[in-house]
């Protein structure tokens, strides 16, 4: 059976943000009427990283900027629509529209990443959490888990696991597109790119390279934040000229140079995915990320680069001393890294989201996920 393309899927999101964009275009292309809801265009700490809005060329934008706006979108959707909602709590006026949606009785997907549970604070969390889940167990459809261990984490919390699916940020499929422009002669290079903050751990990285100074090699910095400066003379003490700090650059320029770098590093000690990792993954160049970043569950599918506990530097080392020994992927391996991660562009997205609520409607059946299932490297 075809599901019928008049229903009407809405996402709401707190800005315009390109994990999410794209893949309601894509929908959009499908045949299907797509509403993106965002409370505002561009927040002003992600504009300060060198995020833009995504222009969105199919799904329909609405901003809904109060509580007035929200519930006016809400009451005008179709009985029929299917809400797929950032969160399951804590996310300001997305949160507003989810009661109104339940008041209503209508179908109402969360979409939720991976949650930072450690310590004191993360007991609580779960524990909230668990209650969150019981309270809106009759409301929600399905919940879209973005990350690793997401899926069995929200299962604990007393999830339906029938109603669990593990999920991903998909990006433009144009970024397959580009192609690696590197200097011949220039040493490995590695490159690091999000916020210079606490939770990145940059610091990590840089000694670890420092354990490795008989090999040659390079990283760029990309980015910015508080705790630039601290981490700039902790390179310069342990890796002398082998640093460059780029600072803040706009997100249209990172995929060309994540293409012309042979390995990006994410050493964060929490990323609820990390869409630098699948960035770096489409344009063919490998990744090693820590066991905390949600998307190391696509860099261990990859067959290349690796996945260290996030809290072993030695490990780490290890990892990135197996990465110079195996040097460069040639043109013909980043081309099949390529060609496999485009299961996590917007148009493979959109195929998963559909087969998803398929699954719901008519089959029951699990459908595959695309970016754990299949081994690009197995030509059968």
């Amino acid at each position: 059976m075809r599901l019928m393309v008049d229903t009407t899927i809405y996402f709401w999101q707190r800005i315009v943000t390109p994990h999410m964009a794209y893949l309601a275009d894509a929908i959009a292309l499908k045949g299907f009427e797509t509403v993106y809801v965002a409370n505002q265009s561009m927040s002003e700490a992600r504009a300060q990283m060198g995020w833009s809005s995504p222009k969105l060329e199919r799904a329909k934008l609405l901003m809904a900027p109060d509580s007035e706006s929200v519930l006016k979108v809400v009451r005008e959707a179709p009985a029929n629509s299917i809400h797929v909602c950032q969160g399951l709590r804590s996310n300001g006026l997305v949160a507003h529209a989810q009661s109104a949606l339940a008041n209503l009785g209508r179908r109402q997907w969360a979409v939720i990443e991976t949650v930072d549970d450690e310590g004191a604070i993360g007991v609580l969390k779960r524990l909230v959490y668990r209650w969150i889940i019981w309270r809106k167990r009759s409301q929600l459809e399905a919940i879209l888990a973005i990350g690793r261990e997401t899926t069995d984490w929200l299962i604990a919390r007393g999830a339906n696991r029938d109603k669990v699916f593990p999920f991903a940020y998909f990006l433009p499929d144009s970024i397959g597109c580009i192609n690696r422009q590197r200097c011949v002669g220039r040493p490995f290079r590695f490159v690091f790119v999000g916020q210079l903050i606490e939770r990145k751990r940059v610091d990590f990285l840089l000694r670890a390279l420092a354990r490795m100074g008989e090999f040659d090699f390079e990283l760029e910095i990309v980015g910015d934040g508080p705790l630039r400066g601290e981490w700039e003379a902790i390179a310069a003490d342990l890796l002398p000229g082998k640093v460059s700090w780029l600072g803040r650059i706009p997100m249209t320029k990172i995929p060309q140079m994540m293409a012309n770098a042979d390995c990006l590093v994410l050493p964060s000690r929490h990323d609820g995915w990390g869409a630098v990792v699948s960035e770096a993954l489409m344009v063919g160049t490998p990744v090693v990320c820590s066991d905390a970043c949600g998307a190391a569950e696509v860099v261990m599918s990859s067959g290349y680069g690796g996945v260290f506990p996030k809290d072993d530097v030695v490990e780490l080392t290890s990892l990135l001393k197996c990465v110079l020994d195996a040097g460069p992927l040639g043109e013909a391996e980043r081309s099949s890294l390529k060609e496999w991660t485009s299961s996590l562009g917007g148009g493979a997205g959109a195929n998963y989201f559909l087969e998803t609520l398929r699954s719901l409607e008519q089959d029951g059946k699990r459908p595959r996920v695309p970016w754990i299932s299949l081994d690009y490297r197995d030509p059968s």
